[in-house]
């Protein structure tokens, strides 16, 4: 049974995005359907999490728009995803940069990443 849904699982996992960690700034450009057209936007931003693995992997990518911070949560393997662009390769020590949110509110500052090679 379990060969099985790995079977099915496998059939829709894309082979098409590339290798990305948190820390990461990437550019996601993602359908959005507006009534009958349909359109890419681009959302850019630093990779804060990644979550879960194989078809139900799920990654969330936070900026700041006009002085807000905007956090929005993209499965890996959607459809709606058109393709991931890799800008910087950031170096962090932590797996989520969810405190990245709370500095910006309290302390008003830029959380700086190292870039790595």
């Amino acid at each position: 049974m379990a060969n099985l849904v790995d079977k099915i699982n496998a059939r829709h996992i894309r082979k098409d995005i590339p290798d990305f960690r948190v820390g990461d700034t990437v550019r996601v450009d993602v359908w959005v359907k507006e009534g009958k057209k349909e359109r890419i936007q681009a959302f850019e931003g630093l990779v804060v999490a990644k979550k879960g693995g194989s078809v139900s992997e799920t990654f969330s990518v936070y900026k700041t728009s006009n002085g807000i911070g905007v956090t929005r949560i993209f499965p890996v393997n959607a459809p709606t995803i058109d393709k991931i662009v890799v800008l910087k390769k950031g170096m962090v020590r932590r797996s989520k940069l969810n405190f990245i949110k709370d500095l910006r509110k309290k302390h008003n500052k830029d959380y700086k990443v190292k870039e790595r090679n």
